[in-house]
């Protein structure tokens, strides 16, 4: 049996055709590619005083209380959206900057204890060699 034909057959096994996969892998390497470019032009952006406790980080302490609250609430969504992504990155083994994104989706949440938490991350050995790879 040729290399072509078990490939055909695994994926009538699967119920897939040639289109399906080549678009399953389109969008793989898409999504791969845009959230290295978004997590990359994040870091770029991020402030050098970020981790500073002594600057203050009031997230639109200046706009009406309604639009401080809604951007609030997108920020954390986002937050969460990124903690997952980045820990299906991690975990499965998927490429793309999983680290990261996680670091990136804990640095928009808002809990308690998050900058030790931020802390407790950036100092992992492989995060700031991801960083600066990145910068």
């Amino acid at each position: 049996m040729g290399m072509m034909a078990w490939l055909t057959e695994t994926l009538h096994a699967f119920d897939l055709t040639w289109t399906e996969v080549l678009w399953g892998l389109v969008s793989f390497l898409g999504m791969s590619i845009g959230s290295i470019a978004v997590v990359a032009f994040l870091l770029v952006k991020l402030p050098a005083t970020y981790l500073c406790d002594a600057c203050p980080r009031d997230f639109w302490g200046d706009r009406h209380p309604v639009i401080r609250w809604t951007g609030l609430i997108f920020k954390n969504l986002l937050g969460v959206v990124l903690v997952v992504l980045g820990g299906i990155m991690a975990l499965l083994r998927v490429p793309g900057p999983g680290i990261l994104t996680i670091l990136l989706g804990v640095m928009l949440l808002n809990f308690p204890g998050k900058r030790r938490l931020e802390r407790w991350l950036i100092r992992r050995p492989t995060v700031p060699s991801a960083i600066n790879r990145r910068r």
